[in-house]
């Protein structure tokens, strides 16, 4: 039994051991993102590039938040997932505001050559971390959480293309607000899958807490 026991530690920590470094890949991968990004943003004009911008950043912090968890109690990953979503929240909040400067401000159209460019690379790298995590997707909160911030940016890349395309076909810059403005309802959806889940960790722990007496 004690064997079993010393089998079974080993394997936790192994499994331990892949976490860490597949959220170390993914948290620089967005990191490198979030640079491209805001640059081809401020040089484009775009807010959906901008948009993907926030998202890359938020998803970094999140994978720095897991990295930091991972083999921390249930209720510690529940917190940090809460946190995750506030995050999200945070970074729809950065959409809106890009989305009414651009309408009350500023209403250039966008270069759509750098979207399309840039958007291009950033769906590459958000592929490549849905790949990464996608062993991981039906396991705790905390690495679920992180597949749920991969799955939101593939949708975030496919969308900034679109805008990309549609500005190059309309000579318009609305196709980015309308853009931008969908990827805010993926953020406010995606924060509240996270908050649901997170919620549920921390009723599974509260179950689980010895009873004092």
């Amino acid at each position: 039994m004690m064997a079993g026991c010393c089998g079974c530690e080993v394997e936790v920590r192994l499994l331990q051991a892949r976490q860490r470094r597949v959220l170390a890949w993914v948290l620089a991968i967005n990191a490198a993102a979030f640079a491209g990004m805001v640059a081809a943003a401020l040089h484009a004009g775009s807010s959906a590039l901008l948009s993907g911008a926030l998202d890359n950043l938020g998803d970094a912090l999140t994978y720095a938040l897991s990295l930091a968890v991972v083999g921390a109690s249930l209720r510690a990953k529940a917190w940090v997932a809460m946190f995750k979503a506030a995050l999200i929240l945070g970074a729809a909040a950065a959409v809106c505001g890009s989305i009414a400067w651009r309408l009350l401000v500023d209403p250039a159209v966008p270069l759509f050559g750098t979207m399309g460019w840039a958007g291009g690379l950033n769906l590459a790298a958000n592929l490549l971390c849905l790949w990464l995590l996608r062993p991981y997707r039906d396991g705790d909160v905390n690495l679920a959480s992180a597949y749920e911030c991969a799955r939101n940016d593939i949708a975030d890349g496919v969308a900034v293309l679109a805008a990309g395309a549609a500005v190059w076909w309309t000579g318009a810059g609305w196709p980015d607000l309308l853009v931008a403005a969908l990827l805010l309802a993926v953020f406010l959806r995606s924060a509240w899958r996270v908050f649901l889940a997170a919620r549920r960790a921390l009723a599974e722990a509260g179950r689980a807490a010895p009873r004092p007496g």
